[in-house]
């Protein structure tokens, strides 16, 4: 299964403050901030996201691509590539596997956590339970 293309950028940051505005006086609008210096801006034109994460000093700044799949269980990682970590689930919800390039960069695939059939069944007996009272 290929990917669907590039869905979001990661940036690092040592300055959350000073990142944002720069991005906003290039277009982009915060449409989310989280409480530990992170948020997600997108520009009013389209194209992908961008995700600023402030990190500690100490840590060595990356920007990180990220691309998406349908279906993480459908999955080839490209054999000129490595798999850093495997898909694994993600706090808001999504499954992330991080792979490497040829030379080493490192590049997010994000996948939707997978539906399960005990929810969906759960889900279907309710509505019959809500039409029989009816």
């Amino acid at each position: 299964m290929k990917t669907k293309g590039i869905d979001g950028i990661l940036i690092e940051t040592h300055n959350w403050g000073s990142t944002v505005a720069f991005w906003r006086d290039l277009g982009y609008e915060l449409e989310f901030e989280t409480d530990h210096n992170s948020g997600r801006l997108r520009h009013p034109s389209g194209g992908p996201y961008i995700f600023v994460a402030e990190r500690p000093q100490d840590h060595s700044l990356q920007v990180i691509l990220g691309l998406t799949v349908e279906d993480a269980s459908q999955f080839t990682a490209p054999r000129s590539g490595t798999v850093v970590r495997s898909f694994e689930k993600q706090h808001w919800p999504a499954l992330q596997m991080l792979l490497a390039d040829p030379d080493g960069r490192h590049i997010a695939v994000e996948a939707p956590l997978p539906s399960t059939k005990k929810g969906i069944r759960k889900k279907r007996a309710a509505k019959k339970s809500v039409a029989k009272k009816s």
